[in-house]
């Protein structure tokens, strides 16, 4: 009896220290994680109130998102992309389904417009979505559900699209589609540039009204990845910091300089781009370069960094 009474004192003892370790929590208490009843789409943690821009370059064949959000890591969970396929932002209260299936249906031969009618007609939660597409032909589709927060909205542009919710305001996406037009007409840049030039913007005019905190930058290139090893061309994010958009850019002037030669000798689709470096800069993609090497240690040092370049 002495024992059935110590194990019982030792089962109140403990009991209050673990309120959620019972199925159903103690009374009055949530559970630490979601009921499998509730809908996670519905949860204030999956809602991913932000901006975006997806684009499509048709002399590189590049394609691209571009996401800032008060949401830590926004880049785990809104931009989507493939090489020769499309582009895709899912936000507001995120279907990351949108991200892969989107991406089947594009590489299946369908439109951006056809994709997105898919996508949303399936989903019984298409209010709450807010979602961007481009696809390998440059062609754009956007859609903002009625129940997205205010400010919400998107703009279809030629070749991209931008889109926010919660937002300071309207101007938000328009000067983002400004910002984006006027970056493609400077001479020698490129896809990660206009992206950047809308997202920067997009701040500018009020960005996420909650503040900020994260950034990505997604490209995709056919072999554009390291050793041509994949298609992630620049796959840059900033999770955490007070000004993510400007981080995310002083990275992307890294990579400039890390990957020089990938940002030089661009793919060319079409007379209108770039051409190739020629003569003794014109080096294999894997060929070391000692001149570049010390310019990227400098680089690395000063940025508290101190790179590993593969030889």
């Amino acid at each position: 009896m002495k024992s059935a009474g110590r194990l019982t004192l030792a089962l109140l003892l403990w009991l209050p220290s673990h309120p959620h370790s019972a199925a159903g929590g103690t009374p009055g208490t949530p559970p630490s994680s979601p009921r499998p009843e509730a809908p996670v789409t519905r949860s204030p943690a999956a809602l991913v109130a932000t901006f975006s821009v997806v684009g499509f370059d048709p002399a590189t064949g590049d394609l691209g998102v571009a996401v800032e959000s008060k949401f830590f890591g926004v880049g785990t969970v809104v931009p989507w992309a493939r090489a020769g396929v499309g582009a895709i932002a899912t936000q507001s209260y995120a279907n990351i389904r949108y991200g892969g299936e989107g991406l089947g249906l594009l590489a299946d031969g369908k439109s951006a417009r056809t994709t997105l009618e898919k996508l949303t007609g399936d989903d019984a939660d298409r209010r709450l979505r807010q979602v961007g597409i481009v696809d390998a032909e440059g062609r754009v589709a956007a859609f903002t559900g009625e129940g997205c927060n205010g400010w919400a909205g998107h703009l279809e542009g030629e070749l991209f699209s931008v889109q926010g919710n919660l937002l300071a305001g309207e101007a938000v996406v328009t000067e983002m589609a400004r910002a984006y037009r006027e970056a493609r007409r400077v001479e020698g840049s490129e896809l990660a540039d206009w992206l950047m030039a809308a997202l920067s913007a997009g701040q500018a005019a009020g960005g996420d009204k909650r503040g900020r905190q994260s950034a990505a930058l997604l490209v995709v290139r056919d072999q554009g990845g390291y050793d041509r090893a994949n298609d992630r061309y620049i796959d840059l994010r900033v999770e955490d910091h007070p000004r993510p958009i400007e981080e995310l850019g002083r990275l992307l002037a890294l990579h400039k300089l890390f990957y020089r030669r990938a940002h030089e000798q661009r793919p060319q689709r079409s007379p209108a781009a770039a051409p190739r470096s020629e003569g003794a800069d014109a080096r294999r993609p894997g060929e070391f370069d000692a001149a570049l090497h010390e310019q990227r240690l400098k680089l690395g040092k000063a940025s508290g960094i101190v790179p590993h370049v593969a030889r």
